[in-house]
């Protein structure tokens, strides 16, 4: 499946509920709790993408599978977004930090300041200890 096909709203409120075999009350109850988030046309019409059909399917099985209540469902979501945000942060660091291993230290000085931020990052020359 190609990437914009993914995330592209297609999908009417009757087809996914079909599709999910849920209610389409349940699904604008899901956007009332602000667990989901349909795309809107000019009429205001709901449309679906297959990765908000994939995000349904994953507060139906919280609800329906683990027994969550709409509540837990909520911070569960909101916890999931706050990893992925950690995580991408992790991954800018660690790409940030190995380019900085790639830098070599001048040989002439005695510090190379690599980075002012409020933890500066210094490297020591070794003839310095």
């Amino acid at each position: 499946m190609e990437k914009n096909s993914y995330i592209e709203p297609v999908f009417l409120i009757s087809a996914v509920a079909e599709i999910l075999d849920i209610h389409p009350q349940t699904l604008r109850q899901y956007e009332r709790e602000g667990l989901i988030k349909p795309s809107r046309t000019n009429g205001k019409i709901r449309l679906y993408s297959q990765k908000d059909i994939n995000h349904i399917k994953y507060v139906l099985t919280l609800t329906r599978e683990l027994g969550v209540n709409l509540a837990g469902v909520d911070i569960i979501l909101q916890l999931n977004q706050k990893i992925e945000e950690l995580e991408n942060d992790l991954l800018n660091f660690r790409n940030k930090t190995q380019n900085r291993k790639n830098l070599s230290v001048v040989p002439d000085k005695k510090a190379l300041v690599i980075q002012k931020t409020s933890f500066e990052m210094i490297v020591l020359d070794k003839k310095t200890k």
